[in-house]
């Protein structure tokens, strides 16, 4: 049975917004649910990525990840969380939970979308996401710095024929985003600003060098020769997918 979802919107003195939820899910959906501090037992930080604005929580749909957008770069030391209105199809949230219900529907392995939401305050919003917990992961990034051998360089590469193959654009495509679980099975995560886009070489071909960029900065010194010959393979396995 595939899942419904449905959208509230509120609307008060501290501020107007919506919040997209499934139905089968969240029997409750309120601004609480992107409050780590309403959380029982207190949410619990996510230890790398998400700039320090992500938490492990755990509620009535089992276990989740709750992520507040947060700006990066020189623009986020000025304006931390805000974001220009720019209408409500514009709003950073609800399009990644859009995007993670239609891969969902396409069999893409991500995480499972349970809310999103927005606040507006005059110009401006702040956003926040719940996704399902992938149980037992572990990053490429930490594989890495385990050992070049450590991932599965072909699978990985397989597993991003796949989403390109269905035209996603993976905005942030970088070693800490694909994760492998307990069984071997591959997933991508944190598809903020990605989209869906007619297919082309160029993107595709950027996307990959993106992450060998972050593969390079993650992976230790004295396993950095062996590190293109193995994201060689990745690119072997990713061009055969495309045959």
């Amino acid at each position: 049975m595939r899942p419904e979802f449905d959208v509230l919107r509120f609307s008060g003195r501290s501020g107007d917004g919506a919040i997209a939820f499934d139905v089968g899910r969240i029997a409750a959906p309120s601004r609480d649910l992107f409050d780590p501090h309403q959380w029982r037992p207190a949410a619990e930080p996510v230890a790398s990525g998400g700039r320090g604005s992500a938490w492990f929580v755990r509620g009535g749909f089992g276990d989740g990840v709750l992520r507040h957008y947060r700006r990066g770069g020189l623009v986020g030391r000025l304006i931390r969380d805000r974001y220009l209105f720019l209408g409500e199809a514009r709003v950073r949230s609800l399009a990644e939970f859009a995007l993670l219900v239609r891969m969902t529907g396409l069999g893409l392995p991500v995480p499972a979308p349970l809310a999103a939401g927005y606040c507006r305050q005059g110009l401006t919003y702040r956003a926040d996401i719940l996704v399902e917990r992938i149980a037992d992961v572990r990053s490429l990034a930490d594989l890495v710095g385990v050992g070049v051998d450590a991932p599965q360089w072909a699978d990985i590469g397989r597993l991003i024929a796949g989403f390109h193959r269905a035209g996603v654009h993976h905005a942030d495509l970088n070693a800490h985003n694909v994760l492998m679980d307990s069984s071997g099975r591959h997933y991508l995560i944190d598809f903020d600003r990605s989209r869906i886009r007619p297919q082309a070489a160029g993107w595709r071909q950027a996307n990959l060098a993106r992450l060998l960029r972050s593969l390079r900065k993650v992976c230790p010194p004295e396993h950095a020769s062996g590190l293109n010959k193995r994201f060689a393979s990745l690119q072997a396995a990713y061009r055969d997918a495309f045959l």
